[in-house]
């Protein structure tokens, strides 16, 4: 089986999608290095709704002291 050919999510270049390849997706350990350093700066967010509290929503309610 051929390995595809896809783009680091850091850099841009291209890399292989393969067990060879340990970084995977990232073509390099710096690049996911430098990945993991984003999300612990908090670089990188993940959007949340205002409102989303609701009790269907798994997210708890700060405001509640049961």
């Amino acid at each position: 089986m051929t390995a595809r050919k896809v783009r680091c999510p850091q850099c841009g270049e291209y890399s292989l999608w393969s067990t060879d390849n340990p970084s995977r997706p990232f073509c390099s350990d710096r690049c996911k290095q430098i990945d993991l350093g984003c999300w612990a700066n908090e670089s990188y967010r993940i959007p949340v709704q205002e409102g989303s509290n609701d009790p269907g929503s798994g997210v708890p309610d700060a405001t509640s002291h049961a």
